[in-house]
């Protein structure tokens, strides 16, 4: 499947890894964050050296990362990226054929990611159910009044 053809985001993947994460999901999603700069920086430095083999690890990580998250045309694209880098190794060719998808990838990265961010908002898995949480109000005013007498 073209990346273009798959979804934005797996919500289905997305969902089985909060589950799985629990309370560490929001921290790993911060070390995609991370990582996920790092490695389209490296990956566009590669580019502009012409290095096939420079584009493998970052396009590599990108992919598993994205894919554990359900970033899935960034996975998909990333692992592209990565193949033909490999290809390119193999026979001793630059990666020109890449620069196309390497030009997109940045922001494909920051739309992804802002996806997901927005989903992993706990602000907004209270819209999603339409309506606040019993005893909300009361909590928030005893947080209010905790410590006055």
């Amino acid at each position: 499947m073209a990346y273009e053809e798959a979804p934005l985001i797996n919500w289905s993947t997305y969902a089985e890894s909060r589950a799985t994460l629990g309370s560490d999901f929001v921290r790993i999603l911060g070390y995609f964050r991370e990582d996920g700069i790092k490695s389209v920086d490296a990956i566009e430095a590669a580019m502009r050296d012409s290095s096939a083999a420079g584009l493998v690890l970052p396009a590599h990580t990108l992919k598993s990362e994205a894919l554990q998250f359900g970033a899935e045309q960034l996975g998909l694209l990333s692992e592209q990226i990565e193949m033909t880098a490999r290809h390119c190794v193999e026979i001793h060719e630059t990666p020109d054929e890449l620069l196309q998808d390497i030009v997109g990838l940045r922001e494909l990265f920051r739309v992804s990611l802002a996806a997901l961010e927005k989903e992993a908002n706990p602000l907004v898995e209270r819209r999603t159910f339409g309506r606040r949480p019993p005893m909300a109000g009361a909590a928030m005013g005893a947080q209010r009044t905790f410590g006055r007498s």
